[in-house]
């Protein structure tokens, strides 16, 4: 199937200025049909199965740059932000499992409490989304800040309101500081904790920082760093366990991404947590720098991974939404 294309109403424009609505823009997608280019017969990596994916691409100059995402539980809809300070939703469209296209698209500038984007007050590097039941949590990495927004009520024009975070959070550092954020649901253990993590905050023993804010056993772990990898995001199971997107990039290597399951039963104050890879892929695959990570669960069962990547608004990187099944062993 050839590239799908969803035009903007006429009245749109292409590019817009921060304070703007949100307005439509127009997205093509071109579908991703394998993984593994060398053996399109291929179908699963690690425990991961692969459903489909797309490439992205718009002529509305602030698209890209996506580091978050989360999926609805109709496994369409869904809200993504970039590293400007946007916000960026809207449907997933199928045939059968594959994902074939983006429908009704549209950014928007987040907003502070003043109601002025974000980004005006130099606080633009959103790069995490966390959701609870409609309040969503947007972890900022350049000043090391947590908002919440009742995007429920009042949907892409909500405010966002710094939340208190554990002094810890400020000391991280400003480049490779919060990167990713979960909410655990109130009716599971340690339920309505938020878990924040570093990308590349690291302990006196140099694993990943991370927190609990909230919730019964508010506190600080560690996550156990892998060699030279990095969090770029993080999403929670329907039993609850934890998934960490992670990536990797030097010269001699390329770059590398690999997710990891720990235990949520791990997950404590004062714990250095570690679990198995369900999946690792480098360039010989169809990845891209890849930062956002979604869960949902369909109809049928299935536990469906959504991966999103930044493009880091270049001309040699690509936005791609990749889908797996995941396989219990």
């Amino acid at each position: 199937m050839g590239a799908s294309t969803l035009t903007t109403p006429k009245a749109a424009v292409i590019s817009s200025p921060l304070g703007s609505p949100p307005i439509a823009i127009e997205v093509h997608a071109e579908p991703i049909k394998a993984f593994d280019p060398h053996d399109p017969s291929r179908q699963r990596f690690g425990q991961l199965e692969f459903r489909g994916g797309l490439t992205l691409t718009s002529p509305y100059r602030e698209f890209g740059g996506l580091s978050a995402i989360r999926i609805a539980s109709d496994g369409a809809q869904f809200i993504s932000l970039s590293d400007h300070g946007r916000w960026f939703t809207g449907r997933i469209t199928y045939e059968g499992e594959r994902p074939v296209g983006i429908a009704d698209p549209v950014m928007a500038p987040i907003r502070g409490p003043d109601g002025q984007p974000l980004a005006a007050h130099g606080w633009h590097d959103t790069e995490s989304i966390a959701d609870d039941d409609g309040t969503l949590y947007v972890g900022i990495e350049g000043v090391n800040q947590i908002v919440r927004f009742d995007y429920g009520k009042d949907g892409l024009l909500a405010r966002g309101y710094p939340i208190p975070v554990p002094p810890g959070i400020r000391t991280l550092p400003r480049n490779k500081g919060l990167e990713a954020l979960v909410f655990v649901p109130r009716n599971q253990p340690m339920g309505g904790t938020l878990i924040a993590m570093s990308e590349r905050g690291l302990d006196n023993a140099g694993n990943l920082r991370a927190f609990l804010i909230g919730g019964p056993t508010p506190g600080t772990f560690a996550i156990k760093r892998i060699e030279q990898f990095d969090i770029s995001d993080a999403a929670l199971l329907p039993t609850g366990d934890l998934l960490i997107l992670e990536r990797s990039f030097s010269w001699p290597e390329g770059l590398l991404v690999q997710i990891r399951r720990i235990k949520i039963g791990d997950v404590r104050p004062g714990a250095v947590v570690d679990g198995p890879l369900l999946f690792e892929a480098d360039l010989r695959f169809e990845i891209d720098n890849m930062e956002g990570l979604a869960v949902h669960q369909t109809p049928a069962g299935d536990i469906v991974l959504t991966l999103i990547s930044d493009d880091n608004f270049s001309a040699v990187q690509r936005t791609e939404l990749l889908q797996f099944t995941l396989v219990e062993p």
